[in-house]
């Protein structure tokens, strides 16, 4: 009994001890933001925020992967927004990879005590191909820093992991929907701050003066040709119009994808999913933006089709596809209708862009050019490099080679092409471009298999949206642009998004019971 009682007293002075310990930290921290608060020092008050939220991030993401995957997608959503506010601060930039190497250090260690067996992706052998191709390439003697090398393999090679982390992720129907509710959330946020931001001007959720490096990408406008109206476009959250467009183009394939889930399941939450469609729609009419407007109306038309080619043949299940293509019609136009009856003018001079510039009827049409004649001819003007056999290095003509040069001080390179596989030429050689090539039909074809042996299920609306953005994004959309794969929001989504395609393909079991589900 005494030493019961004597192990008890120092349990009662050590958690009193701590306690008190807690308390005078919080006075200290009290009387420090108060300082900061009396002296007007809000920038510092507002770093010291930031210090503590990546600490308690850090601590979450490796105590629980799990989170830390939530966390992870919910910073890559606000970074540029932080990153803007702060001058573009590259600190603030580099936080997402800190929090993604320390997700996947979790993640790991997760599985090893478990003695889980990773996943192996079907493409894996032309992935690492090509990966250790680019390796190779940032030790190209051309190049006039390794850091170009170092920048391009972070873009392109980072964020690949995320595929055995999505996989893994989603190991049930239940952690399937809280997903995509969870994202849900996130693109209504984003998508509905971009239409406010696109009615009220750049002087919204943009700082006073923005830093030069992004003042050119947050300050765009673009002018009809003929009747000369002009219209903002918005960058939401992010530094660049372009990015905001990315995400659109994203956001609206993977709404479709889970609206039409969400009905054929009869789940709670349907008027979340079909009111992201709704908005995203509006978000991608006022981005002003001719590519987010093709892309949107292009893939809708393909994947209303699909869906109903994906539901088993039995009649409820049918019913409920069509009934999924209706109820976003509906939403869709509910959202345009708001829009037109409240904000006419901004409605009216995104549509004479659209209409002046990509119909074939416009006298100042720029459907053809845009589409195909300009971005073939900086295609064919990579090849005037004389080093196009072999490349200049993995890095030296991607995005953000201008921070390389900044921050690192490596002498610019001043090479490049507006087109993505011209990149690639430029970058890599004709080999680096051809690997990639190899790379983007092995995934697009594990892809398709992935969705299409989930037809006649409930999954296959997400499975087919998943498969469309992977299909447009590693062909169509890295030839115009490969900057695109590199950004690393859009890069960060493909590689989760095939990982919980991949995943979901072991949920039914079977097909005959997989339809068993859909029909209850």
């Amino acid at each position: 009994m005494k030493m019961g009682a004597l192990r008890d007293s120092f349990d009662f002075f050590h958690i009193s001890g701590r306690n008190l310990l807690t308390v005078a930290l919080i006075a200290l921290a009290a009387y420090a933001c108060a300082n900061l608060i009396i002296e007007d020092d809000l920038l510092t008050l507002f770093y010291a925020g930031l210090v503590v939220l990546g600490i308690v991030a850090l601590v979450t993401t490796l105590k629980n992967w799990r989170a830390g995957v939530y966390g992870f997608v919910a910073w890559i959503a606000v970074e540029d927004l932080i990153r803007k506010h702060l001058g573009n601060n590259m600190i603030i930039y580099f936080a997402k990879d800190f929090l993604a190497l320390a997700l996947y250090l979790s993640f790991f260690v997760a599985r090893r005590s478990t003695l889980t067996k990773l996943y192996r992706p079907p493409f894996l052998i032309p992935l690492l191909v090509f990966f250790w191709y680019c390796v190779i390439q940032a030790l190209n003697p051309a190049s006039t820093s390794i850091f170009y090398g170092l920048m391009g393999l972070k873009l392109s090679f980072l964020y690949v992991p995320l595929l055995l982390v999505g996989h893994a992720l989603v190991d049930s129907d239940r952690e399937l929907r809280r997903f995509f509710f969870f994202n849900s959330v996130l693109i209504l946020v984003v998508a509905g701050f971009g239409i406010a931001q696109s009615i009220l001007g750049p002087t919204f959720l943009n700082p006073q003066v923005i830093q030069e490096d992004i003042r050119g990408l947050s300050t765009l406008y673009r002018i009809s040709p003929i009747t000369g109206l002009v219209a903002y476009r918005p960058t939401s959250f992010f530094v660049s119009a372009g990015r905001f467009q990315n995400f659109l183009g994203l956001s609206w394939v993977l709404a479709l994808g889970f609206g039409g889930f969400l009905l054929m399941r009869k789940q709670t939450g349907r008027l979340l999913g079909f009111a992201t469609v709704g908005i995203v729609a509006a978000a991608s009419l006022m981005a002003a933006s001719r590519g987010v407007f093709v892309w949107t109306l292009a893939s809708a038309l393909v994947v209303a089709p699909a869906f109903i080619w994906g539901a088993s043949w039995t009649g409820e299940l049918r019913s409920r596809v069509m009934r999924a293509i209706q109820r976003a019609a509906v939403f869709v136009a509910i959202a345009l209708t708001i829009l037109v009856g409240i904000f006419p003018n901004e409605v009216s001079s995104r549509l004479a862009i659209y209409s002046e510039t990509l119909s074939p009827y416009s006298p100042r049409s720029e459907l053809g050019s845009r589409s195909w004649e300009y971005p073939v001819l900086n295609f064919v003007a990579a090849f005037d490099y004389p080093r196009w056999p072999y490349g200049y290095g993995t890095g030296t003509a991607s995005l953000g080679v201008q921070y390389v040069a900044r921050i690192m001080h490596a002498p610019p390179m001043n090479i490049g092409v507006e087109n993505g596989y011209g990149q690639l030429v430029i970058e890599l050689g004709i080999v680096g471009l051809l690997l990639w090539i190899l790379v983007a039909y092995a995934i697009s074809r594990s892809a398709w298999q992935a969705a299409r042996n989930l037809k006649g299920t409930v999954w296959f609306p997400i499975a087919f949206a998943i498969f469309l953005y992977a299909l447009l994004l590693v062909f169509p959309v890295s030839f115009y642009g490969f900057i695109a794969y590199q950004d690393f929001v859009i890069n960060s989504y493909f590689w989760l998004m095939l990982g919980i395609l991949f995943r979901i393909t072991e949920f039914p079991g079977n097909l005959p019971i997989a339809q068993t589900t859909a029909r209850n």
